[in-house]
C-alpha cells in the first residue's frame, strides 16, 4: 500500500508552526508497511486542496490529511473531501452528543459553531476523538482510501495509535510489530556504517536508523501472521545489532534515559544530586518528567557564574582561575561538593561552552566536561560537542545522563 501524507493549515506553510505531524505519521506508517511516497503541506484554501487531492490519489492508495477539521471558516477538509467523492455533509448525531457531553463536563456552554466539529461526508467511517471535538473521518471507495484527522498533535497522535493504525493492520491481514534500539555516542552514519551490510540484506524485518539530537534511534519492524510471530522474526536481528553496537545502546524497550537512570538509582538504593553549568537546569528538567523521581534526586542547582560555583558549591577561586571555569577539575570539584552538600551517594556535574560565543582556541565553543561522584570516588569526562547552543546543551545531557548510567550498571 502506498500512501501520500498531507498537512492543511495557512500557519504551515507561513512557518508560524513546524509540521511534527507528518514526521510522526510517517514513521507510524513505516511501522505498519505502509510506504509513504510524498508529503505535501497545503494552504486554507479549497481549490488548491480539491487539487492537491486529485494529484495525490494519482498515485497513491491513501491520503492522510491533518488540519482543517475544525468549525472555523478556514476548515475546508471535510468539504473538499466531500466533494472529491460527490458525497454531501450530513451532521453525525453520535459526534454531536459526544460535543455536548464534553462542554456539559466542562461547565461550559455549547456554541453555535461546535456543531461544525460533527459535520461528515456522508457514508464514511468516523473516528472517535478522545482528546479533542472534532472526529476524524475515513472514507474508502474504488480502492482509494482518504483519512483525515485532526491537527493539533495531541489529537491526532492518539487517534491513529488508537483508530488508525488498527484499521490499517486489518486491511493488511498481517501484524506489524516494532523494536526501537536507542544509541548514544554514535552518530548515524557511524550507525548505519557498523549495520551497512544489515541493511543492504533487509527484507523482513526492515532497519531504518533516524537521527536525533543527542542520539540515534533504530527501529526493526517485523510483519506476520500474529505479534508473536513478528516479534520471534525480530530476535535474531536484534541480538546482532545488540552484539555490534553495545554499549552504545541504551534502551531497546521504549524506556526512556532518564527513566533507565531513575530505576537504576532506586535499585541500588542511591541518592543524586546535580550542579550544572552549561547545561542550564536540563538534566533536571530530564529527570523529573520521570514520576517518582523524588525517591532518589534529591536536589539540583544551576551555577552558571563563577561567583555561584563558589557560594553555592564552595569551588576554590583559586581552582577556577588556575584551570578554568571549564575544566575538567571544576567538573570534579562540582560533583562532589554538591552530593557532599545535599547529603547524596551521588553528584553529577556539568561545566563547558554552549556558544555560540566564549570559545578559545584552547577551548572551543562544544568543549563539555561531565563530572561523577560516585562511591567515594570522582570521575570525570571530556567531550567536545557540535551545533547550535540548544544542540550542544540537549547532547551534555544526554551524555551526562547516560555516563551515570553506565556507572551504575558497572
Amino acid at each position: 500500500m502506498t500512501a501520500e501524507i498531507m498537512s492543511v493549515g495557512t500557519e504551515l506553510l507561513l512557518g508560524n508552526i513546524v509540521d511534527t505531524n507528518a514526521a510522526f505519521l510517517s514513521q507510524e506508517l513505516a511501522g505498519l508497511g505502509v510506504s509513504v511516497f510524498r508529503q505535501t503541506t497545503v494552504g486554507d484554501n479549497h481549490k488548491r486542496l480539491l487539487n492537491a487531492l486529485t494529484y495525490a490519489f494519482e498515485s497513491a492508495d491513501m491520503v492522510i490529511i491533518s488540519g482543517g477539521l475544525g468549525p472555523t471558516q478556514d476548515d475546508i477538509t471535510k468539504a473538499v473531501a466531500a466533494e472529491y467523492f460527490g458525497r454531501n455533509l450530513i451532521l453525525h448525531e453520535e459526534s454531536m452528543q459526544r460535543i455536548r457531553l464534553r462542554f456539559a463536563a466542562r461547565g461550559r456552554g455549547l456554541p453555535e459553531s461546535a456543531q461544525l466539529n460533527a459535520i461528515i461526508p456522508e457514508n464514511a467511517k468516523v473516528l472517535q476523538n478522545d482528546n479533542g471535538s472534532a472526529p476524524g473521518v475515513v472514507i474508502e471507495e474504488g480502492g482509494k482510501t482518504l483519512i483525515l484527522l485532526p491537527g493539533p498533535p495531541s489529537e491526532m497522535m492518539p487517534m491513529f495509535k488508537d483508530y488508525v493504525a488498527p484499521f490499517l493492520q486489518n486491511k493488511s491481514g498481517r501484524v506489524f510489530a516494532s523494536r526501537t534500539l536507542k544509541i548514544i555516542g554514535l552518530g548515524e552514519s557511524q550507525v548505519e556504517s557498523m549495520l551497512s551490510d544489515l541493511i543492504t540484506a533487509q527484507t523482513n524485518p526492515t532497519i531504518a536508523p533516524y537521527a536525533k539530537i543527542g542520539d540515534v534511534h533504530v527501529r526493526l519492524t517485523a510483519s506476520a501472521a500474529s505479534e508473536a510471530a513478528a516479534h520471534k522474526l525480530i530476535a535474531p536481528l536484534l541480538a546482532e545489532i545488540h552484539k555490534r553496537l553495545a554499549p552504545h545502546i541504551y534502551s531497546d524497550n521504549g524506556n526512556t534515559l532518564p527513566k533507565i537512570v531513575i530505576d537504576l538509582l532506586r535499585k541500588q538504593n542511591c541518592s543524586l544530586a546535580v550542579a550544572e553549568s552549561c547545561t542550564g537546569g536540563r538534566i533536571m528538567s530530564e529527570l523529573v518528567s520521570v514520576a517518582g523521581c523524588s525517591a532518589v534526586f534529591l536536589e539540583g542547582v544551576c551555577t552558571y557564574s563563577n561567583e555561584a560555583k563558589a557560594a553555592r558549591l564552595g569551588i576554590c577561586k583559586n581552582l577556577i582561575q588556575t584551570h578554568g571555569a571549564v575544566s575538567a577539575e571544576v567538573a570534579a570539584a562540582m560533583a562532589e561538593n554538591i552530593a557532599k552538600t545535599a547529603g547524596t551517594t551521588i553528584g553529577l556535574a556539568t561545566t563547558g561552552i554552549a556558544g555560540p560565543d566564549g570559545g578559545t582556541a584552547d577551548k572551543p565553543v562544544g568543549l563539555v566536561y561531565v563530572g561523577i561522584y560516585i562511591n567515594g570516588k570522582t570521575e570525570t569526562a571530556k567531550f567536545n560537542l557540535i551545533g547550535s547552543r540548544n544542540e550542544i546543551r540537549i547532547r551534555a545531557t544526554n551524555l551526562a545522563l547516560d555516563m551515570l548510567r553506565q556507572k551504575l550498571e558497572g
